[in-house]
């Protein structure tokens, strides 16, 4: 059967733009019924400084708490967690938490890096070495992110030569898998083409993923365009939760019961159970106290309806 893996990120990139503060135990309430829902690989919290990322505040406590409640067995133990972290300081806290996978962060633009992270792209390699070195010896796993692949909301395009080049460092320092971002949802299918064939001359196809944004509403093209490409791990958030604070336009990213359907549609497994997404859906506009963007969670489920004659002769 033919096969893909979601990665969940509702739980961090979903929430990070979130004006409305979420709270801790709502929090590890999503992690609970997400892995519930058949999720396999979440990202649940980023070690980042809470005055610029107020959401993220609560991450030590979050990744705690869910980590114990999976040695409970509350949580399946086939779960694989991981939270965000930008330089030793955040690894050094992740690592307390007990986390067993992490993942860094770098633009493919210097506008951006700036406004990101406050600091050149250099740099951001630079603070990545101590990481990479504490993961190896405490044998935690890096996953590797490359913001604004597709284009830039400072510089506007970006050369596919630069972020080949940034992804083969990422790889080359240790990432075990190189999520390839349209961060302000701008690439389009052909682009989508072109850039990850040039991307498996240099890294294998199967330490690819593919992360999009539905700004303008051609993540699913994108994600159908990658996956013919031979791309089999997408990012994807609860709802279509989610934007960067600091990418100006940026809407959420793909709903994952939308990229769901549309896999199931085409007899591909994603291990994920699509009528829970859907209750989680609405469990979690509740909390939120809005109506999330998934276009399957407000459609629901494909079923026809017995028709019934109005009598008109």
């Amino acid at each position: 059967m033919k096969k893909v893996e979601i990665v969940e990120v509702g739980l961090r990139d979903g929430l990070q733009n979130e004006k409305r503060v979420i709270a801790n135990d709502v929090k590890v309430e999503m992690a609970l019924r997400l892995a519930d829902a058949g999720v396999r690989r979440m990202e649940i919290a980023a070690f980042v400084r809470a005055d610029k990322i107020p959401q993220m505040a609560g991450s030590k406590e979050v990744t705690e708490k869910v980590l114990s409640l999976q040695k409970q067995k509350k949580i399946s133990q086939n779960v694989i967690f991981s939270a965000l972290v930008p330089n030793e300081k955040g690894m050094q806290e992740a690592l307390a938490t007990g986390v067993k996978e992490v993942a860094v962060f770098a633009s493919c633009t210097e506008s951006f890096s700036q406004a990101n992270i406050n600091c050149s792209i250099e740099e951001s390699f630079e603070r990545f070495k101590p990481v990479f070195q504490i993961a190896k010896k405490n044998k935690i796993k890096v996953r590797g992110y490359l913001s604004v692949c597709f284009g830039c909301p400072y510089e506007g395009d970006v050369p596919a030569k630069k972020v080949v080049e940034l992804a083969v460092r990422l790889f080359k320092m240790g990432c075990y898998e190189i999520s390839i971002g349209d961060t302000i949802g701008v690439a389009t299918p052909e682009q989508v083409q072109q850039l990850f064939g040039k991307l498996k001359k240099r890294i294998p196809v199967k330490k690819l993923a593919g992360h999009f944004h539905d700004t303008r509403g051609t993540a699913l093209a994108n994600i159908l365009m990658a996956y013919e490409h031979g791309i089999k791990v997408f990012d994807a958030s609860l709802g279509g939760l989610g934007g960067c604070p600091y990418a100006p336009g940026s809407a959420g990213n793909v709903a994952t019961e939308d990229v769901i359907y549309m896999f199931r549609g085409m007899n591909v497994e994603t291990g994920l159970k699509i009528e829970k997404y859907i209750e989680l859906n609405h469990w979690m506009s509740g909390n939120m106290q809005k109506e999330l963007p998934s276009k399957v969670s407000k459609a629901g489920l494909f079923q026809a309806r017995p028709f019934k004659t109005k009598g008109v002769v």
